[in-house]
């Protein structure tokens, strides 16, 4: 501040205008020390950028300087999904709910958990027991590539699969087993072996 009288009030309103960006309404402009007085006052301001002044008038223009903009955050990339870790020789005994006997073991050389309703199983092994104390094989089911439903208990796969039961032997391709049920379903490629004697399957 230059003066430290009424020059000196009407300098600090015009400081504190000039922060605001006005346009300023200044006495005196026709006097040149006031003049200079008043310019440099406001080009000492970090937030001015330069100033007009009209004499006749008794005005300056402030024009303000523009902040600097911050450089925009580089965006942070998602974080990948968590892959399922394969498991090997991997093996899953099912049994009855009320007595607990076993009723299906499955196993295979490899799995892979897709989510906590699907795992993709390599070399798939799958032994149906009776359910019972006697705990006696009744199927056994073979596929090199398979898809298991732990919820629904359904086993499924388009590749090859071997069915394996006293009396009788399945192969076939595109099929699903369901465990409740104990029904497998093939869609093409079948072929039975029937072990048993059929004496009367032509009457």
């Amino acid at each position: 501040i230059f003066a430290r009288s009424r020059m000196q009030c009407q300098l600090v309103f015009t400081a504190s205008a000039a922060e605001r960006g006005h346009t300023l309404s200044v006495e005196g402009l026709d006097d040149e020390p006031r003049r200079r007085a008043v310019t440099a006052t406001l080009e000492a301001l970090p937030s001015v950028l330069s100033t007009k002044m009209d004499v006749a008038s008794g005005t300056v223009l402030v024009s303000r300087a523009q902040a600097p903009q911050s450089a925009p955050s580089p965006a942070v990339p998602a974080a990948p999904a968590p892959v399922a870790v394969p498991a090997k020789n991997w093996v899953l005994p099912l049994f009855t709910a009320k007595d607990g006997f076993r009723t299906m073991t499955l196993r295979g050389s490899e799995v892979r958990p897709i989510s906590p309703a699907r795992i993709d199983v390599t070399d798939l092994s799958i032994t149906v027991f009776s359910g019972d104390a006697a705990a006696h094989v009744e199927t056994i089911l073979l596929s090199p590539a398979a898809i298991f439903l732990p919820k629904e208990k359904r086993a499924t796969g388009e590749k090859s699969v071997r069915l394996i039961r006293d009396d009788v032997e399945v192969t076939g391709e595109g099929w699903s087993y369901d465990h409740p049920g104990k029904k497998i379903t093939l869609a093409r490629n079948v072929r039975v072996i029937f072990r048993a004697q059929l004496n009367d399957i032509l009457k």
